[in-house]
């Protein structure tokens, strides 16, 4: 079970090389208190707009809006009926825009949601923006892209990538094209500390492989893996927005000083949880050794004491009978002393993994990003582009013999040299990468 506690994540999109304007939209929703967490739990949400920059633009926007509020709203239904009301909903306001728009037919998006809460990971699903959980040196995409080649893949059996490039980019389901909406629901995924997880659109994972995303997320903190992911998509050629939301769970072995925080704080909550549900014979029970100890006192003669004693814990047996009573008549309530009542399309569900990859920090990997590292340098110097280069330096020294650490070098000063290019590039101008963009994923 997953404790309260606020999140780390960040977030950041960007317009992309090729592009002028952006279409993505993210936003992140945190619970600001226990309670919060407990029935809506922590939302975050990634949405790629279609349609032409101002009508994709207007869309995707929607969905970050509408979709948190409107679950939020519905939450009380369960989660599942929550997530399908949000996407229906949100799905039929933005097709009525278009319809009644026409410089806006055709407007539509996807949209990947996270909703982090007690019993784990829910997700809320159309287009082909992605959610990813990285844990143990495996990165596990959680939600299948509504695309026709995953369509054509998923009928003949087989893999995407085997397809080569057919209809790679053409997306069969989103919000805001047709009047009804089929969303996908997935979870509820277990949660262990230390896991990540990462919403993205296609502007990444077109470019980046879920290896290199893996291996990055792993070795840098979020803010600056952030920004390398989408760095390492844009020297890529960026044709795309590209848009990465980053949420780790406190607790793991990099979460300085978070174990024993997480720890109290479960703590805490199982004995609110426990004082909550249970106080009726809590009281009952106390109030009989209250009355107990009145008839040894009255037994001993402290007859002035043990009447007192005795009224203090009859009327604390009424209190926790009435409270019985209460739950007894009443056991539908989320607090009920006996049963919680959880919406039947909230219990445990198929868990659905549709691709895994071993993101292990590796000598090849390392070397693969040493020459991306040299090839940048070369292009920077070739573009005199300034560079901190004490700071690279810095960064150069050898790690002796800790992989992770070497990797976590190199991976750093690829982000300097990568910032100082992005200050120095103007977005519009075209220029041609000399890292060799890979398949896409």
């Amino acid at each position: 079970m997953l404790a309260f506690e606020p999140p780390r994540y960040a977030t950041l999109t960007d317009v992309g090389v090729k592009r002028s304007h952006n279409q993505d939209a993210c936003a992140a929703r945190p619970a600001v208190d226990a309670a919060t967490f407990a029935s809506c739990g922590h939302i975050f949400i990634v949405a790629d707009g279609m349609g032409g920059h101002a009508v994709g633009e207007k869309a995707s926007v929607k969905a970050v809006r509408d979709i948190p509020h409107l679950f939020q709203k519905h939450v009380h239904e369960g989660v599942v009926a929550a997530l399908r009301r949000a996407f229906a909903e949100t799905n039929t306001g933005i097709h009525e825009i278009g319809q009644q728009n026409p410089e806006f037919r055709g407007m539509g998006t996807t949209s990947t949601t996270l909703i982090l809460r007690p019993e784990g990971a829910w997700i809320g699903h159309v287009g082909d923006s992605r959610a990813y959980r990285i844990r143990d040196n495996t990165i596990e995409q959680l939600t299948f892209d509504h695309s026709w080649v995953w369509e054509i893949a998923k009928r003949t059996g087989v893999d995407p990538e085997q397809l080569g490039d057919f209809k790679r980019n053409v997306i069969i389901r989103s919000l805001g094209p047709d009047p009804e909406v089929e969303v996908d629901i997935e979870g509820p995924h277990p949660v262990q500390p230390g896991d990540v997880f990462l919403l993205c659109s296609d502007g990444l994972t077109g470019l980046v492989k879920p290896e290199e995303i893996g291996a990055i997320v792993q070795a840098l903190p979020l803010e600056s893996a952030v920004r390398l992911l989408v760095h390492l998509a844009n020297l890529r050629g960026g044709p795309d927005n590209i848009t990465v939301i980053l949420v780790r769970i406190p607790g793991g072995p990099d979460d300085s000083g978070s174990h024993h925080r997480h720890t109290s704080s479960r703590f805490w909550l199982a004995c609110r949880n426990f004082l909550t549900h249970w106080w009726p014979l809590c009281a009952i029970g106390g109030g009989s050794l209250l009355a107990v100890l009145s008839l040894v006192l009255h037994l001993q003669e402290w007859k002035t004491l043990s009447m007192p004693l005795f009224l203090v814990g009859a009327l604390i047996i009424l209190i926790g009978l009435i409270g019985l009573v209460h739950a007894v008549l009443r056991p539908s309530e989320a607090n009920d002393v006996f049963t919680s009542a959880i919406p039947e399309d909230d219990q445990p569900r198929p868990l659905n993994i549709y691709r895994r990859h071993d993101c292990s920090i590796t000598v090849e990997r390392l070397n693969q990003f040493a020459e991306a590292e040299k090839s940048l340098i070369e292009m920077l110097k070739e573009q005199n582009v300034p560079v901190d280069w004490d700071a690279y330096a810095r960064l150069a020294t050898p790690a002796d013999g800790d992989l992770l650490q070497a990797f976590r070098l190199r991976c750093e000063a690829l982000l300097l040299l990568a910032d100082a290019y992005h200050k120095a590039l103007h977005k519009q101008e075209s220029f041609q990468p000399s890292w060799t963009s890979p398949t896409r994923n």
